[in-house]
């Protein structure tokens, strides 16, 4: 056996895949020096300092960080420190909001904008900022993997709004948190306190304040130093301008009037924070024009608290004057806005429907007639009135008060098909469900039960944990259900004829949807080609593809900030293409995928290069050289020369010029999976495994590796109709498999399925 699984352990039960990753593996790199601080490092050997003699020289390098709302105002607060005196500044990524204005307060009352973020990674929570100061006091860096437990750490941030409070501590653990190396610190640490530094005895940084215990006051963690150095080494600058468009609503597509917290990731979009408007209301307005009457719009929409409000809109002027069909307080409304205050405030009908999802959930839809307006509430007819005050306007969403909501599947069209099931659709799942616990007895009443004494409590009891395995059961069954949709739009793009290019984006993001079945896939490709559409703005229509391929790095790279993960390179999220676009960071694989689709929608022909360990990609013009990239490194341009060297720096293999050959579609989205499987089996994870070698099996059938594995992971979750079906398959086909391998899991199989 060969590739990324070295054996496999039949010992009775298959105790583990033992699993050398995939093709984009962690990097060999050795440790990356950041640029040295303005302020030199303590001596080692020199004495410890007092708390307060630290308070009083570290309050200089403490600064105040803030972001502003829509409306203006200070909407969050929190730490950073200075770690360069021309302008640079450490803190926490979520102390910055979600692409706000951002602010920096100096101990000597000076404040700044923040001109630039200077680089960013999100999977460990850590921003640098630059802002235009020179000759500030800087804090050295210290070695955070050198910091021993049980040694004392001074801590400074803005609890509270307490500016540079100081607290004193230990350092009592090492935890891993979501994935994450933490600090574990014997301090308080409160909100105003993110982003501040946490420091040794000699001044030295050793890591950024970030969480606070959920189980004690004096217990929280920090984000260890070393993390933040390759961000010195090799930041991602992002301009304000450009950071403010960072998860926030593209402009062609919302207007968003009276305030509020709008956002979007994964095509959904989530809101937050009162509106200015009455009610605490904000509105997001669609650019797209409605058709022409008549026309539906529908949407669906789920909130917190229960007694939130939020929903559709239509016949807006764009500020007070519109109608609302809308949650709210656990009924539905229909409402007409007619002016800023009460008084201009017309509910047209309340009702509190049956219909209504208390949480979760709920399908909103508006038919707009000449003379009435329709309301359906989860596919039924809910409100019909007659009131034609508004002729013309946009249509959109609202949300009103403190509600925090999210809303998925915005629609506008003459007509919009119900998501309704059939009754024959319902009938055949119910029936499917009660099959899954067909062994469940009735239960008496509780007037019965009370005479037959506690043996009737057991049993009550054992029922439940019938009725609980029963739920895990009807979850598996939708899961396969969503999984199995999903492999077939994947299908269905891969049976093109072998002359019609495959969809490499949708592919891409279909992947993504194994671990993300709400991810909307049309939301994306959208961005995708406003990117390609930016990208070539300044271009004139004549301008070559060198000038074209130029533009579209200025754009992604330096523009936009898109950038390779550093510091947590195999995190999931870096494999996933909707994530990557979200975050503008990503793998070299999923970078490259991005880049070649956005080059394609610009007329130019870029193709994937599969070397190991480090996909690069190639501009293959009509006439002149090619040129090969590495779109990990913000576009860097490489020599075959050098694409040996770096190969020869993260691997052992002797060097092929085969490994510069260009990547099909297939072999693009292959390694994608294998990539993720490679990191599911890291984290022995069999339900993930199983649907990425689903998808493997899609593009290759007669992989008998992959089918192998998929015996495997079948046995290790009890599906052992198709664990026999592989095993089958397998000992009829001849393969790279060791068949002593075969015929032991065979045995396993045999003797541990139910007879």
């Amino acid at each position: 056996m060969t590739g990324f699984a070295r054996r496999l352990c039949l010992c009775g039960l298959i105790s583990a895949v033992a699993i050398a990753a995939a093709e984009d593996v962690q990097p060999n790199k050795p440790a990356i020096e950041p640029p040295a601080s303005s302020k030199p490092a303590p001596d080692a050997t020199a004495p410890d300092r007092t708390v307060q003699e630290l308070a009083a020289q570290v309050k200089k390098s403490v600064v105040v960080v803030t972001f502003r709302g829509r409306n203006g105002e200070q909407q969050g607060l929190g730490a950073g420190f200075i770690i360069d005196a021309s302008g640079l500044i450490a803190t926490n990524l979520h102390v910055l909001g979600e692409a706000r204005p951002i602010s920096v307060a100096l101990l000597d009352g000076r404040k700044f904008d923040v001109v630039a973020v200077h680089a960013t990674e999100r999977s460990q929570d850590l921003a640098i900022l630059k802002i235009d100061a020179t000759e500030l006091q800087a804090l050295p860096l210290g070695d955070s993997d050198e910091l021993q437990e049980g040694q004392p750490v001074v801590a400074m941030g803005n609890p509270a709004g307490l500016e540079r409070s100081i607290v004193s501590g230990v350092l009592s653990g090492r935890r891993e948190i979501d994935g994450r190396a933490m600090l574990q610190v014997a301090l308080p640490i409160e909100r105003g306190n993110s982003g501040g530094p946490l420091l040794d005895l000699k001044g030295r940084v050793h890591g950024l304040l970030t969480l606070k215990s959920l189980k004690t006051d004096n217990l929280g963690f920090a984000v260890p130093v070393n993390a933040l150095k390759p961000l010195l080494a090799k930041p991602n600058p992002v301009a304000m301008d450009r950071w403010l468009t960072i998860g926030a609503l593209d402009p062609e597509e919302w207007t968003v009037s009276w305030g509020g917290r709008w956002r979007q990731r994964s095509g959904h979009l989530f809101v937050s924070g009162q509106g200015a408007g009455l009610g605490g209301r904000s509105l997001c307005l669609a650019t797209q024009a409605a058709p022409s009457v008549p026309y539906e719009i529908a949407v669906q929409v789920k909130f917190e608290p229960a007694d939130g409000a939020a929903g559709l809109v239509f016949y807006s002027d764009g500020g007070d004057r519109h109608y609302g069909f809308y949650p709210s307080n656990g009924g539905v409304r229909l409402s007409r806005f007619d002016g800023p205050d009460v008084y201009a405030w017309k509910v047209l009908k309340e009702l509190r429907p049956p219909q209504l999802n208390k949480t979760g959930w709920n399908s909103l839809k508006v038919r707009v007639e000449a003379e009435r307006l329709l309301c359906y509430l989860n596919d039924e007819l809910v409100i019909e009135v007659a009131d034609t005050e508004y002729k013309t306007g946009r249509v959109g969403l609202c949300k009103f008060r403190q509600t925090e909501a999210e809303f998925k599947g915005f629609r506008v069209a003459e007509s919009i098909a119900s998501d309704k099931p059939s009754s024959e659709l319902v009938e055949q799942v119910t029936q499917l469900v009660g099959e899954l616990s067909s062994d469940a007895k009735p239960i008496s009443a509780t007037a019965t039960l009370l005479s037959q004494g506690p043996a009737s409590v057991e049993l009550l009891e054992q029922q439940a944990t019938k009725l609980e395995q029963q739920a895990v059961r009807v979850r598996q069954l939708a899961a396969e259900v969503q999984l199995k949709r999903t492999l077939a739009e994947l299908e269905k793009l891969l049976a093109l004829k072998a002359d019609a290019p495959l969809d490499l984006l949708r592919a891409g993001l279909l992947i993504s949807k194994l671990d993300n079945p709400e991810l909307e896939i049309e939301a994306y490709v959208k961005e995708v080609e406003r990117h390609a559409s930016r990208a070539e703005a300044a271009l004139q229509k004549e301008a070559t593809p060198t000038e074209r391929l130029a533009a579209l790095n200025k754009y992604l790279f330096e523009q936009q900030g898109f950038h390779g993960s550093r510091t947590d390179y195999g995190n999931r999220s870096n494999s996933y293409l909707n994530e990557v676009l979200d975050d503008r960071e990503g793998l070299p694989i999923t970078l490259s995928v991005l880049y070649i689709e956005v080059a394609r929608r610009m007329g130019l022909n870029v193709v994937g290069v599969g070397m190991p360990r480090h996909f690069l990609v190639r501009h293959e013009p009509k006439e002149g050289a090619s040129q090969l990239i590495d779109v990990f490194e913000q576009g860097q341009l490489l020599t075959e020369a050098a694409a040996q060297t770096k190969f020869e720096s993260l691997s052992d293999d002797a060097w092929q010029k085969s490994f510069l050959d260009t990547s099909s579609p297939r072999a693009i989205l292959e390694r994608m999976l294998r990539n993720l499987f490679g990191t599911a089996a890291g984290a022995e994870d069999s339900e993930r495994m199983r649907q990425y070698l689903e998808a493997l099996l899609l593009l290759n059938p007669d992989s008998g590796r992959d089918r192998f594995y998929r015996a495997v992971v079948c046995y290790q979750t009890k599906r052992w109709a198709q664990a026999v079906a592989d095993i089958e398959w397998l000992q009829s086909h001849d393969t790279e498999i060791n068949s002593q391998a075969i015929d032991d899991l065979a045995k396993a199989i045999a003797r541990d399925a139910p007879k």
